[in-house]
């Protein structure tokens, strides 16, 4: 890595914006500066790998029944402390195991797993956006082949990446963590991107599109809070399918209960005032 005086090259990818010495990775784990530009490190990287029901992405109103080869690698551009799949989202490339499989590959699997109903390709697990190259690849393949791409995101992304890759994506299912910004803060990113992702999606012709909230006790489960955002929703699309979900004590939210399912049910009743498809889910 060079001192800092050395030449740096920006990330596109997300509003951090990391500047990077040559050899230096960024904020995400998941993205290095190279040659004079930041490309996508763990391109090929797959640390998770599974044939998952569909209504586990979650989407309830997307092909329901079916199957997708769900994929993922390491890293994550957000810093949520009760971040359910810390192991891989929070990790680097000597962090946890990985192996290599090249968009091809991954496509041909996914092609050879469609007698056993696999309808496409989930990029998912860890925030997949931070290796946006790979995915967009991978995309532009499955498509080729006649696979549905699926987008599992927290859609912390810039408007220049989402505009390129959202024409390959059926379906989405973006986190709204929260509705306020004190909210964003806390995992390290900003309300604002994320309802223009959302808002992107929602308005991409051929993209079907849900959003979940998880449910944290003290943090996000104040009933103005999940009104406000089913309206926003709402205001885009009263069809969009919303998930409110509870939470489970996990990675440095231990300490904090799970919320009571009453809440979520309560919260899901409210979101129903603006939506016409909500859901439950682990209660």
């Amino acid at each position: 890595m060079g001192g800092l005086g050395a030449r740096r090259a920006t990330c596109a990818i997300c509003p951090h914006a990391c500047q990077l010495a040559e050899g230096q990775t960024g904020l995400c784990h998941g993205r290095v500066a190279a040659s004079g530009e930041v490309v996508d490190a763990n391109y090929g990287r797959v640390t998770a790998l599974a044939l998952d029901p569909i209504e586990k992405k979650p989407l309830a109103r997307f092909r329901p029944d079916s199957k997708v080869l769900s994929a993922g690698s390491y890293g994550c551009n957000l810093r949520c402390p009760f971040c359910q799949n810390a192991s891989i989202a929070c990790a680097g490339e000597n962090d946890v195991p990985w192996r290599e499989m090249m968009p091809a590959e991954l496509v041909e699997l996914a092609v050879s797993l469609m007698p056993e109903g696999n309808i496409g390709v989930a990029f998912t697990y860890n925030e997949p956006l931070v290796g946006f190259e790979f995915v967009r690849d991978t995309a532009r393949l499955a498509r080729e082949r006649g696979l549905a791409n699926v987008l599992v995101s927290n859609g912390y992304v810039n408007d220049g990446p989402l505009r390129e890759i959202a024409p390959l994506i059926d379906a989405a299912n973006i986190d709204l963590k929260g509705f306020t910004p004190g909210f964003y803060d806390l995992v390290g990113g900003d309300l604002d991107t994320v309802k223009h992702t959302i808002a992107t999606l929602a308005d991409e012709p051929g993209c079907h599109l849900e959003v979940t909230t998880l449910i944290i006790p003290g943090l996000n489960d104040s009933e103005d809070e999940i009104d406000a955002a089913a309206a926003w929703l709402a205001s885009l699309d009263p069809g969009i399918p919303y998930h409110v979900t509870r939470f489970f004590p996990c990675h440095r939210l231990q300490d904090r209960p799970a919320t009571p399912p009453a809440t979520v049910r309560q919260l899901a009743a409210i979101a129903r005032r603006h939506l016409k498809h909500v859901y439950v889910g682990n209660c």
